[in-house]
């Protein structure tokens, strides 16, 4: 039987199941399946082989393990050698991705010598999938709260809702206060001319939009993608870039239109497309750099990327505004 392990939290060795069943090099399909009838195992989702000394040569489903003639070998050629398997230390989350990526129903876990330390199952993935979800979901609206079941967040005391979600209200606060100073360093413009101010909370709210659907494929794509952060940046880029693009396009001759001033509408179109660019790259920038640093990526979301977004995209306004209209 699989080695005992002690778990550690949020590793794949607190999910290890009664999912595998062994067998040993040598050992017939036959050989095995009387086994499984004698102690009617029923309930299994892998079929782990391993050497003599526990180490795991491969592994087989049990669709493969019926279908071997009775005299096969069970570690030759219908074992499969190159499978994925996660040490016991490892993320439950990345251990799920892994499982997702290579199309497997259930991951073996092993140490550091290539032990069997036991088997991750189907039902067990789901949850941490389910459970990976809800927790992204409460993190990109500002809660701090982890929690297993969703509805546990709108059912709680009122009290300890507000804990859970006026920390991050606290740090939106203080980036509104910096957003409010970088306006009123610009208050003679906007008292000589009124109008830049009118496009400031579309602008602002268009940059925002952009940054939270990068964000919400960012959370879970990092975690799910195999691609190098450079590459992900610059189809990020991209993608920021043509939506900027058309926006200006729509908004150049709608403002110059309403406002007969083709250098305002020139000022704003220029905005609309960095501020674009911008909040594409910072959405997936952010949750990168925390995933980088051991945090979650979803703590890179919501009010923190929010509160940067409407900053920088106020910067970048008064910035076209300064160059191009006053």
């Amino acid at each position: 039987m699989p080695r005992q392990h002690k778990p550690t939290r949020e590793s794949s060795a607190d999910h290890i199941g009664p999912e595998a069943v062994v067998a040993h090099a040598g050992e017939t399909a036959e050989a095995v399946r009387s086994r499984l009838r004698k102690h009617r195992q029923d309930r299994w989702d892998l079929l782990c082989v391993l050497e003599h000394d526990g180490r795991l040569l491969g592994t087989m489903t049990a669709a493969e393990l019926i279908v071997l003639p009775d005299d096969a070998d069970v570690a030759g050629a219908a074992m499969r050698r190159d499978d994925p398997r996660v040490p016991p230390g490892a993320d439950q989350e990345r251990m799920a991705s892994i499982a997702l990526h290579h199309g497997v129903a259930a991951v073996p876990v092993v140490d550091e010598h290539g032990r069997l330390v036991g088997v991750v199952g189907p039902a067990k993935l789901m949850r941490i999938l389910r459970r990976e979800h809800v927790e992204d979901l409460h993190r990109l609206a500002g809660i701090t709260r982890e929690s297993d079941q969703a509805r546990e967040a709108i059912e709680e005391p009122p009290m300890r809702r507000v804990r859970h979600r006026l920390p991050w209200l606290l740090v939106g606060l203080v980036g509104s206060m910096v957003a409010t100073l970088v306006v009123s360093r610009f208050e003679t413009a906007l008292a000589a001319k009124p109008a830049l101010a009118f496009f400031v909370p579309g602008l602002v709210y268009l940059a925002d939009a952009i940054g939270t659907q990068t964000e919400a494929v960012a959370v879970r794509g990092l975690s799910l993608s195999h691609a190098g952060i450079a590459r992900l940046l610059g189809g990020e880029l991209r993608t920021g870039g043509l939506i900027g693009l058309v926006l200006a396009l729509v908004a150049f001759p709608m403002v110059w239109f309403v406002f007969g001033e083709m250098h305002l509408a020139a000022a704003v179109a220029l905005a609309l497309a960095s501020a674009s660019m911008v909040a594409s790259v910072l959405g997936l920038l952010l949750p990168w750099l925390l995933a980088r640093f051991g945090s979650d990526p979803a703590y890179g979301s919501g009010p923190l990327a929010t509160i940067v977004q409407d900053v920088l995209s106020l910067l970048i306004y008064f910035a076209f505004v300064s160059a191009i209209v006053l």
